[in-house]
């Protein structure tokens, strides 16, 4: 981590309830050749997985129903959102805790997934590289209901969705997702439905 635009960075924790919130502050080399004290908070939460569960005879895709507190206080009536299959990695490496997710929310075991890119999700105040990746499903892979690690209170619904159905709630606004509908779009630009 170093930059020669960079210096002086001064980190103080503001708290570490949930995950960890610090106040940087750092001196910043300005196009001008001036250099300028700067402020900014950072959330740090981990770094996670996403991935986008796909069947290619069938043309669906298995995506998630749950409540997210954040989006119920910013205008979301119902609390409610519709996602892909995701999850922090708490030091696994992002294959392991995808296939883990996936079998925790969804309960499809998965032997596969692949990689296709990863993100920075809000890089103004959010320090986390999200890690995307798909994967094909079949029935027999189903070994539970899903519903997500009882631990963790997520209450998860597993919906199987025709993928053009998915595609259209994006413009329909039933998904408002950033990581799903990114994965969708991924899907849909890379031709996964194509024969």
């Amino acid at each position: 981590m170093k930059s020669n635009k960079v210096r002086n960075v001064n980190r103080e924790l503001l708290s570490n309830n949930w995950y960890k919130l610090e106040k940087i502050t750092f001196d910043y080399l300005k196009a001008d050749g001036n250099w300028e004290s700067q402020s900014r908070e950072a959330y740090d939460r981990g770094n996670g997985a996403a991935i986008l569960l796909y069947n290619k005879k069938k043309g669906s895709v298995i995506l998630t129903r749950q409540f997210r507190m954040p989006t119920y206080i910013n205008g979301n009536e119902s609390g409610m959102m519709i996602e892909v299959c995701a999850g922090l990695l708490d030091g696994d490496h992002p294959e392991d805790c995808i296939k883990k997710e996936t079998e925790e929310e969804t309960g499809y075991k998965l032997d596969h997934v692949e990689k296709v890119f990863e993100s920075y999700m809000s890089p103004g105040s959010v320090t986390e590289v999200l890690y995307f990746f798909i994967g094909s499903y079949e029935e027999k892979m189903k070994v539970s209901d899903g519903g997500g690690a009882e631990s963790e209170t997520e209450n998860i619904e597993v919906l199987e969705l025709p993928f053009d159905r998915a595609l259209a709630m994006i413009a329909s606004g039933e998904i408002k997702d950033a990581k799903t509908i990114m994965l969708l779009q991924y899907a849909k630009i890379n031709g996964l439905f194509s024969n």
